[in-house]
């Protein structure tokens, strides 16, 4: 049995708080990751985190992410699938983050979302309907929703996921870094 790992993220500012109104809960992000330590993990989110406006698809950086939202709070969760899933995950993964300038972040789908209306443009996707997509490619289905449909609180309240961590971005990062001490 092989694992993916979503990340759940309680991301700080204006955007971000908006999204949590409406959702009514603390995590509105979420996160791919290959690992529990978030070392191979994508996102549509912020291209750069310390500027909310220009987003897209990306990989994320722990350290960088710390640094700009010191605060931010994270759940990760860990996911069953097979060898051959997590594979064709990884495939789709690295193949859209070499395209990742022409994949944008769904602004617009934020407010099909407020209308429970269907919307996708290629190429064009929110951090939560990126993920059901590409998840439910592989026969894991966060939601029996349409993937562009899919919130972060739909991924929050899957079954089928184990929470492995739950804290700061920060205390996850110290974690690794004397998990690795020790092995030396």
């Amino acid at each position: 049995m092989a694992h993916i790992y979503i990340a759940l993220v309680d991301t700080p500012g204006f955007f971000a708080s908006l999204i949590r109104h409406y959702l009514g809960q603390k995590y509105v992000h979420v996160v791919l990751s290959l690992d529990e330590q978030l070392s191979e993990a994508y996102s549509f989110g912020r291209r750069n985190p310390y500027i909310p406006l220009i987003a897209g698809f990306e990989r994320e950086w722990s350290r960088q992410i710390a640094g700009a939202f010191p605060t931010a709070e994270y759940r990760i969760c860990e996911l069953d699938c097979t060898g051959e899933q997590k594979e064709a995950i990884r495939e789709r993964l690295h193949k859209d983050y070499k395209n990742r300038f022409h994949m944008h972040y769904a602004a617009a789908g934020l407010l099909t979302l407020l209308c429970h209306r269907k919307f996708y443009l290629k190429n064009q996707y929110t951090c939560s309907s990126y993920l059901a997509e590409v998840l439910g490619e592989q026969g894991i289905f966060i939601s029996e929703k349409h993937f562009s449909l899919v919130t972060p609180k739909d991924v929050c309240e899957y079954k089928n996921c184990r929470v492995v961590f739950e804290g700061r971005l920060s205390d996850l990062i110290v974690r690794e870094e004397q998990a690795v001490a020790y092995e030396t």
